[in-house]
């Protein structure tokens, strides 16, 4: 079983992302950036705004669209609503992601099956998978820059024969920017630009200086044209969003230079493995090729530092060092497989027993903890309960098997498949975990309609409610003192709450009816996880 993986190492990759995610990935809740790259999406779909993107009706030249277009795709093959079809663009790009780490650590090993631990390592981080749903043109961007990358690698170590890399990392340099601007030119290749400088050194690089001006010449048209265009058709917008988003870097959600220092976590399942292979005195005499660790440990710190200089801070801005992570951390798994049959420092040992143990412990109490937290639920499908309970306790003794018996590179695929196991039999349960106060608004529109009520926001309306309506939601509050109070005598509206001012205002003018409450939490209103945005509140209104 083993020796078939290893030796099919990209329909390994491949067969992974897509045992893990195709099945129930359109269990968890839409996100809301990823309402919003729904709705605009849909807005191409319903309206042709396919190049003067819009979300609600209103210009979102925030994000550029290639990312979106592709949503859009998906959409009119397999339905607008159609939430993992919406989502599997996102997923092919973790297949790009692995599949180029994988083929990047060949070039620099000439291992596959090193290599292929490289790929898995990247492909079940948890940030990897988790920035499908939280940002999804982030998994954009970098996946096509990982592919550029694959490229500018091979152009930077050929002497002949190069221009193919040339025209491909131009390509996906430019398709890097339309999916989220420059955001991977600074986190992802400028840092491994300076890794393989200092590591690699540039060679000949006088007799490649004219790929490079071609690179950047075909990364700005590939990339830049769509921002050309709408600063011509839309200046004033375009002009108004830039100076805000640009102005957000250094003013909104400010952290400290620290707030990185923790970013091998992001990588889940991985996090000790990942810690451990950042120790580089200890790993300098271990890993079986040290100019590559070093590159790729070069690679890693590079990105968390510029990353670190930037005001703005979030967690899912770490996603693209999870790549050169990984790369690290598989030189660390490689050196494990390698001689832990030989280690005898229980400074070296306890590490790995600790890990992996971790992971097995997981397996053998997930089955109590579940039934703990499910018991009382009567959503729960039990029989799905039980096969995942199996999986995951027998998943957890092979791992304190293999332990035992040092064999670390079976105890490797066995994380992998419990990873796997639980995106397949875990996650579909957590539908059991829904609060009874969850409501959908799926099915307002077509009421609405019924009765002939259009329906409108007063006040700003959560992306996710807009896109669980199924339509635009016009604004009525503009802001704290303009009102665009529509032509119909009677109409509905969705409000999250309500201003002494509002009332005051809307009492004078019209009798109005609370008619529901729409709640998309999947948690309790006493839960701290609660988001009051998400809440709206249906009145109709008729004039007086």
């Amino acid at each position: 079983m083993i020796k078939a993986i290893e030796n099919n190492p990209i329909l390994t990759i491949v067969t992974v992302v897509l045992i893990m995610l195709s099945f129930n990935i359109d269990v968890l809740n839409v996100s809301i950036m990823e309402a919003r790259n729904f709705i605009t999406a849909r807005e191409m779909i319903t309206d042709g705004n396919w190049l003067l993107t819009t979300m609600n009706g209103e210009a979102r030249y925030q994000k550029p669209p290639l990312p979106t277009w592709f949503t859009a795709l998906f959409g009119l093959l397999f339905g607008i609503k159609n939430i993992l079809a919406l989502r599997f663009p996102g997923l092919i790009m973790v297949i790009i992601i692995g599949i180029f780490s994988y083929l990047l650590s060949n070039k620099l090993l000439k291992d596959k099956t090193h290599s292929l631990i490289n790929g898995l390592i990247t492909i079940t981080s948890f940030y990897v998978i988790g920035i499908i749903i939280e940002a999804p043109w982030d998994v954009f961007t970098h996946g096509f820059m990982g592919i550029a990358i694959f490229h500018l690698f091979q152009l930077f170590e050929k002497q002949k024969n190069y221009w193919q890399h040339t025209l491909l990392a131009g390509f996906f340099i430019g398709f890097s920017m339309m999916s989220k601007g420059p955001v991977s030119f600074y986190a992802l290749l400028l840092p491994f630009l300076i890794s393989y400088g200092m590591t690699y050194k540039y060679k000949h690089f006088r007799a490649k200086f004219f790929s490079v001006f071609s690179i950047i010449i075909l990364m700005l048209l590939v990339g830049g044209w769509w921002f050309l265009y709408v600063r011509l058709e839309d200046a004033e917008t375009f002009l108004s969003i830039a100076h805000k988003e640009t102005g957000n870097w250094g003013s909104y959600n400010v952290r400290p230079f620290y707030y990185y220092w923790s970013f091998f976590t992001q990588s889940g399942i991985w996090t000790i493995p990942a810690f451990i292979s950042l120790l580089y005195p200890y790993m300098k005499s271990r890993v079986s090729n040290l100019k590559a660790y070093r590159f790729s440990f070069y690679w890693t710190i590079f990105a968390v530092i510029l990353l670190s200089i930037i005001p703005e801070k979030k967690s899912r801005y770490l996603m693209p060092v999870l790549i050169p992570l990984a790369i690290n951390t598989g030189f660390y798994i490689e050196y494990l497989i390698r001689r832990f049959r030989d280690l005898k420092d229980k400074r070296e040992t306890f590490p790995v027993y600790f890990s992996f143990c971790l992971i097995a412990l997981i397996g053998f109490g997930s089955p109590i903890a579940g039934y703990v937290f499910l018991k009382d639920n009567t959503n729960v499908n039990w029989i799905l309960f039980s096969t995942a309970a199996f999986v995951m306790l027998n998943i957890g003794i092979g791992i304190i098997f293999q332990l035992k018996r040092k064999n670390i590179k079976t105890v490797f695929y066995l994380t992998i498949g419990f990873i796997i196991s639980v995106f397949v039999f875990v996650l579909p349960l957590s539908k059991g975990l829904q609060s009874d106060t969850y409501k959908s608004i799926s099915e307002l529109k077509t009421k609405a309609e019924k009765e002939n009520i259009k329906v409108y926001s007063f006040g700003p309306v959560s992306p996710e409610m807009i896109w669980d309506f199924g339509d635009k939601i016009p604004q009525i509050k503009v802001n704290d003192s303009t009102y665009n109070f529509p032509k119909e005598n009677r109409f509905g509206i969705l409000v999250n709450g309500f201003s002494t001012t509002d009332t005051q205002v809307l009492k004078e003018n019209y009798t109005i009816v609370q008619f529901d409450t729409f709640d998309l939490n999947r948690s309790a209103p006493e839960s701290k996880k609660h988001k009051k945005r998400l809440v709206s509140y249906y009145y109709v209104l008729t004039k007086k």
